[in-house]
């Protein structure tokens, strides 16, 4: 289902955002899952503000067409239609702001709901500032068939704000603190919730040149590969497979 909205209350353009967003959460096609080598596959991404998870994803998760959940890459363009400066934390904390990243959210929710019904693979980024949250999105995922696992993008805070001065959507230095602090402290909570099988810290304090953690990238990215090219033998999922194969079976009749 659609979501309409108007940004700045001008018809012509809130026509277009609509069909723009429309596009974005309505691209996927259902046939699309059963055909998907890497469909009941979800990685949660944890991490604090300027901890490079968007690096880290595009190292470790490329190329195998998971569909990525992430608020940020609508949050930036409802930002745009609303002549939001991202550079300027007062115009991002206030009322107009909290409300379009309110609105991004609704999107991304959308967004991934449709990606869910298709049984696609995902990759969910978040900062991680909420466990049970999380443990509650990989439990409903788990109960349709996924299978789940986290990575958690660390780094230390005086990376994550010289990282943050750098960016264009610029967080206030106290609460780039108050949120790394926050994850931080939510390290062992995730390890319980996926368990040491399935939850990878992975320290992007750095570059790669450093020898260990070039080595570490590499033997997770190993793990990651392996893990995603494993068929699911889950007992929900290929039950859906079943039906899916039997509804396109009675359609081609």
């Amino acid at each position: 289902m659609a979501l309409i909205f108007s940004i700045d209350g001008n018809s012509s353009n809130s026509i277009n955002s609509f069909m723009l967003i429309n596009e974005i959460i309505s691209n996927i096609k259902l046939s699309e899952g059963p055909n998907d080598p890497h469909i009941f596959k979800a990685v949660f991404l944890a991490g604090g503000p300027g901890s490079g998870k968007s690096y880290v994803a595009g190292k470790l998760l490329s190329g195998y067409g998971l569909k990525t959940v992430n608020s940020d890459d609508i949050y930036e363009y409802l930002a745009l239609k609303a002549n939001l400066d991202l550079s300027d934390p007062d115009q991002v904390y206030s009322d107009k702001g909290q409300e379009v990243r309110n609105r991004a959210k609704e999107l991304t929710m959308s967004k991934q709901a449709s990606h869910i019904d298709g049984r696609l693979g995902l990759v969910i980024d978040g900062t991680g500032k909420d466990v049970s949250k999380v443990q509650k999105q990989s439990e409903l995922l788990r109960q349709l068939g996924y299978e789940t696992i986290m990575l958690f993008v660390n780094t230390s805070e005086d990376v994550a704000q010289q990282r943050n001065k750098q960016r264009d959507r610029r967080l206030p230095d106290g609460v780039v603190s108050k949120m790394w602090a926050q994850v931080q402290d939510n390290i062992m909570g995730f390890q319980q919730v996926f368990g040491n099988k399935n939850f990878y810290v992975v320290d992007n304090s750095g570059g790669l040149e450093d020898p260990e953690r070039g080595k570490s990238f590499d033997e997770i990215y190993k793990d990651i590969r392996s893990w995603v090219n494993t068929p699911t033998r889950n007992r929900e999922a290929n039950a859906w497979l079943a039906n899916q194969q039997q509804d396109r079976a009675k359609s081609d009749k």
